[in-house]
């Protein structure tokens, strides 16, 4: 057993808002500059959709994350180091600018320079790329806002895979419509693809902390971690010509603070914490057969930080008796792994992800207490959810609705009793 601890993150998605607040402070901290115009390390979407970049979530199509031979070992999907090597100069599954959207402005000085005249003066979009003015604006990292376009787009949405099309039809009614909220940053992974994709060696995991981070001087801009991160969040500066992607604002976790996502969270949805895991067990939990499996493996590396035997194997691992203090304390270990109300996102992925979520309660409520829902006592029925479980399920457990179901009747039960009060 080798101890390792790890700082990672729970998003409620019960109490996100959608106020794009977190995106924002992010963008203007870490991506405002260019070359990076286009990056939002952060960014909030609107669930069911296709999300940002474009289809992000189909892997057969961007061939990110792992995938298990059938002798029992995993290799990244896009290829081992010959397959890389082959494709180097040539990267067939590299998300392009219109995948992601092409960043612009307006103008603003023409609202105040523009001379007197009978109507109200515009300000035109105008690409931060090129500096033209653009005709018409096709895309953006937020498009899909609040349901934002038409459904037939949105339901392109992987995690709509295994719903029958008369479903999916039924969905794209106003009257049965449902929509929710989803925070995305770098997953920090136990296992990246995006470390074992790079030809040059230039991604890191800190053994410290768990953040996993760009070398900007090794780094050659060979942009295979692009495609290798099945989240895709990481993006290509084109102006330097290297890699970047969300630090989790490692200076900020160094001198004792929260991320500034974390910090500016307007729904205050995101906990910080630190997990420990046995390291000798990351191959293991991600070469487990069956991708349902994977988020009970990845859970059973997690580790008791009050279990005598990995108090004193932390020590001898050199784990600070402070960071052991923290996780004691951890929200982020309470929700994951005594609650089991968080869960991983995508952990078919096989990269054993650590940012997780708790998945939404909301749309149930108020329509239970119209006396519209079928309830269990006095817990609503959790079957008749707006947003169905499968749904969730196929976003957050690989498409096993068991531990969706008890995490959201745990949050419902809490619910119920918090109102006794």
């Amino acid at each position: 057993m080798k101890i390792r601890a790890q700082i990672g993150m729970v998003l409620n998605l019960d109490k996100c808002i959608g106020c794009h607040t977190c995106s924002v402070t992010c963008k203007n901290v870490w991506t405002s500059r260019p070359g990076v115009e286009y990056a939002w390390f952060n960014n909030v979407e609107t669930k069911p959709g296709i999300g940002y970049p474009k289809e992000w979530e189909n892997q057969e199509k961007w061939n990110g994350g792992w995938i298990r031979k059938a002798d029992g070992s995993i290799v990244p999907k896009q290829g081992g180091k010959w397959s890389l090597l082959m494709k180097i100069f040539s990267n067939p599954n590299l998300p392009q600018i219109d995948d992601y959207y092409e960043p612009f402005t307006f103008d603003y000085d023409h609202l105040q320079s523009a001379p007197e005249m009978k109507h109200a003066p515009t300000a035109r979009p105008r690409s931060l790329i090129t500096g033209k003015r653009m005709e018409k604006i096709e895309w953006g990292p937020n498009w899909e806002e609040i349901l934002g376009g038409e459904f037939a787009k949105r339901s392109k949405d992987a995690n709509l895979d295994g719903f029958e099309q008369a479903q999916k039809d039924m969905m794209g009614q106003f009257e049965n419509t449902f929509m929710m909220y989803l925070p995305r940053l770098c997953e920090h992974c136990l296992n990246p693809a995006c470390v074992a994709s790079c030809p040059s060696g230039s991604i890191y995991k800190r053994e410290e902390d768990g953040i996993v981070l760009i070398d900007q001087d090794k780094c050659r801009g060979w942009r295979m971690c692009v495609s290798g991160c099945p989240y895709k969040k990481i993006y290509y500066n084109w102006k330097s010509g290297k890699a970047e992607k969300c630090t989790f604002c490692y200076p900020r976790i160094e001198s004792g603070q929260p991320t500034v996502c974390s910090e500016t969270c307007v729904g205050r949805i995101r906990y910080l914490g630190v997990l420990l895991y046995d390291a000798d067990r990351i191959l293991e939990a991600a070469s487990t057969p069956n991708e349902i499996d994977l988020y009970q493996a990845q859970l059973d590396i997690f580790l008791d930080p009050n279990d005598p035997e990995v108090i004193a194997q932390a020590r001898i691992d050199g784990i600070p008796d402070a960071w052991m203090a923290a996780a004691r304390q951890s929200p982020v270990y309470k929700m994951a792994v005594e609650w089991k109300v968080a869960l991983p996102l995508h952990p078919e992925y096989r990269t054993l992800p650590m940012v997780w979520y708790v998945p939404p309660l909301s749309p149930i409520t108020s329509v239970a207490n119209a006396g519209m829902l079928g309830t269990n006592g006095e817990i609503p029925d959790v079957s008749q959810l707006r947003i169905p479980v499968k749904y969730l399920a196929n976003l957050l457990t690989a498409g096993d609705t068991g531990p969706v179901v008890r995490a959201l009747e745990r949050m419902l039960a809490m619910r119920a009793y918090q109102r006794t009060k």
